[in-house]
């Protein structure tokens, strides 16, 4: 039973939380953007024991979809599903139950928020297949990990306002900067086995096109601040971030597996940079 629960604690990657962290972080954004820097508590804790499952839930299908291709991938060969430690029957019932509790979390809220889940849990099912298709396998994770965004915005106000789209598409393109740098772990692998990502598709362009997406970046979540006339913490935050993603140019400066994959990890502290800018400006109102 102990072995089991090991493996499964590490096909849901709660040993690995730094995939909640990027879930996490755009998630606060729009509850507080959406609450006026007041959300409400119970909707905070829904939607961070949402993030929570829901990342579980999509690496657990992205095991099941990967099956086949992780014993080939230097990083994946010892997932739960390829030694063995786990069945397919058992990831899938795994992943049923944790997106009943999902579900569950998300009856608590709104009829908006509810109708926005059901596409929530298309893109949480289907994304991992997306690198089979397509080169921009990253654009779809970057949907289904900024989904929460106008979920947020729902619960909060009871609509969509035009600013949880521009959080969206901020999301989306965050999403594709660090899921390059991932992906650019594994690029001779995924290669060799026929998948597809952004880090192929970019080929030796690679750093060149993450400096320009970083740069937009930036500049939305300034727009962001102009639009919402944010005051000095907001763009201290964002100048944060900006000198966090040119740290990360540097690092990957020789595309090293090492190095990419610590810029990968070092989002994190993007994100938070912008989320502690936010709740300062809120709080300072």
């Amino acid at each position: 039973m102990k072995v089991k629960l090991n493996a499964l604690w590490r096909l849901m990657r709660f040993d690995r939380p730094i995939g909640i962290l990027l879930l996490l972080w755009p998630t606060l954004w729009a509850l507080w953007i959406a609450g006026e820097g007041r959300p409400s508590v119970k909707n905070v804790l829904i939607f961070c024991s949402g993030v929570v499952l829901m990342r579980a839930a999509g690496c657990i299908m992205n095991d099941v979809a990967d099956r086949d291709f992780d014993p080939h991938v230097e990083r994946t060969r010892c997932r739960p599903l390829v030694s063995g430690e786990l069945t397919v029957r058992q990831a899938l019932f795994t992943f049923t139950v944790v997106m009943l509790l999902a579900f569950g979390l998300v009856l608590m809220t709104n009829a908006l928020t509810i109708k926005l889940a059901f596409f929530g849990a298309v893109l949480a099912s289907t994304y991992p297949f997306f690198k089979r298709w397509t080169h921009f396998p990253q654009v779809v994770l970057g949907l289904a990990f900024g989904w929460g965004i106008p979920m947020a915005f729902a619960a909060q106000t009871g609509q969509l306002a035009s600013i949880a789209w521009l959080i969206l598409l901020i999301n989306v393109i965050w999403s594709v900067i660090y899921d390059t740098l991932y992906a650019m772990v594994d690029r001779d692998d995924d290669i060799l086995i026929g998948l597809k990502s952004t880090a192929i598709l970019f080929g030796r362009f690679d750093l060149l096109i993450l400096r320009i997406l970083k740069t937009l970046m930036i500049a939305l979540l300034v727009l962001v601040g102009l639009l919402l006339q944010f005051s000095w913490p907001w763009f201290v935050g964002v100048a944060v971030a900006a000198a966090l993603f040119a740290q990360q140019q540097y690092q990957v400066r020789e595309r090293s597996r090492e190095a990419c994959f610590k810029a990968f990890l070092d989002n994190n502290r993007v994100g938070m940079a912008v989320w502690v800018g936010l709740l300062a400006t809120y709080l300072i109102r």
